[in-house]
């Protein structure tokens, strides 16, 4: 039984909406969840990033376990409190980021034994010491297990060495989580580009048992296509009652890619990077604002998004701020790509509802291959 019911409203083919009921809030699926790695959603105030649409953020274990620290935050209230997020929240296990230091940590079958890019301070992260992060001391609502994201391109043995090591650091994050009330634990599906891998990951992650399954290890090179013949190969075989989590996705065209093969969430530093170097997103791609033709071009950046960023201020003022390198850019960039994110989910979310999304996604896919963003 999963502390949070998950119940679903509408399926319009494999596309599915619905919602996650959790103590602080129900989470509307499909779900995108910006990434506050450091306790913040970075340029946004936390009312901005609620107010644009957003149920439920993700907060990142390797950075607040570093600085300030999990004990510390868990001193000054947890998670929810030190950063003034009331919703529900997801904390990312570490592992991804700790992968990611490869001349700085080593792995073994107990876990990883890190330096810190910060200070060089010595740390070691096993599924029980992630556990007790995010669930005990950071407070997450979700949590997710410690896993190693198989690296691309690599050989199928060693994609199924690493895929094991991931099933075994499942059972003991399931070990360490027990079973709780008010919190989740979600499992990691792991195989890098192999089918036979991935649905065996799945299969024996359905044995441990887990509140909801991710399909970790993806936008990590393999492109678009491919990414899409895996969820083709794994969704139909993850839990139908349970969420579905596509880790680190992506562009909008991924986002809708991935809701018509099943997927229910989704996070990526995407909107708030790209606001920070002067790129808003939009149904026809991305939008470069250091773009001269943006010059002295008064219309709102995009009155389709029901936002102040994107209605209030012109293209000029925006492309004035960018190449002044003004902080207001990124704040205003952000704020947009934020809020379009949201709408976007929203409007496959109503979609579905309806039963119009082949409709919808046949007309995205046309706007995005245009590009004619005017």
């Amino acid at each position: 039984m999963t502390a949070f019911p998950f119940t679903l409203a509408a399926t319009d083919g494999l596309a599915r909406t619905g919602a996650i009921k959790t103590p602080r809030g129900a989470i509307r699926t499909p779900a995108f969840m910006p990434v506050g790695t450091a306790g913040t959603v970075k340029a946004l105030y936390m009312d901005q990033v609620k107010e644009a649409g957003a149920d439920i953020i993700l907060g990142n274990t390797y950075h607040l376990m570093l600085r300030p620290g999990a004990e510390r935050v868990h001193k000054l209230g947890g998670l929810h409190k030190f950063s003034g997020w009331s919703g529900p929240m997801l904390t990312d296990s570490g592992g991804f980021q700790v992968w990611s230091l490869a001349s700085l940590r080593k792995m073994t079958e107990e876990g990883v034994r890190f330096s810190s890019h910060i200070d060089g301070s010595r740390h070691m992260l096993t599924p029980e010491r992630s556990i007790e992060i995010q669930a005990d001391l950071l407070g997450a609502d979700i949590s997710m297990q410690l896993d190693e994201c198989t690296p691309f391109p690599c050989e199928k043995d060693e994609a199924r060495a690493s895929m094991e090591l991931s099933l075994r650091w499942g059972k003991r994050s399931k070990a360490a989580f027990g079973e709780r009330e008010g919190q989740n634990l979600f499992g990691i599906v792991q195989g890098s580009v192999y089918e036979d891998l991935r649905r065996e990951s799945a299969e024996r992650l359905i044995e441990t048992g887990f509140d909801g399954y991710a399909v970790g290890g993806l936008a990590v090179g393999e492109g678009f296509e491919t990414m899409c013949s895996v969820l083709d190969a794994v969704v139909p075989h993850l839990p139908g009652d349970r969420p579905r989590y596509l880790m680190g996705v992506g562009k909008p065209i991924d986002l809708v890619e991935a809701v018509a093969r099943g997927i229910d969430m989704f996070d990526c530093v995407m909107p708030t990077r790209s606001g920070r170097h002067g790129q808003a997103w939009s149904d026809f791609g991305p939008v470069n604002l250091k773009n001269a033709r943006f010059a002295e071009d008064t219309r709102p950046l995009d009155e389709r998004v029901d936002c102040p960023a994107s209605r209030d201020y012109s293209r000029a003022y925006l492309h004035h701020l960018v190449r002044a390198g003004e902080y207001l850019a990124a704040m205003l960039l952000s704020w947009h790509n934020i809020a379009y994110y949201q709408s976007l989910m929203a409007r496959m979310r109503a979609a579905i509802a309806e039963g119009r999304f082949a409709d919808f996604r046949k007309d995205f896919n046309a706007r995005w291959d245009s590009g004619s963003f005017e």
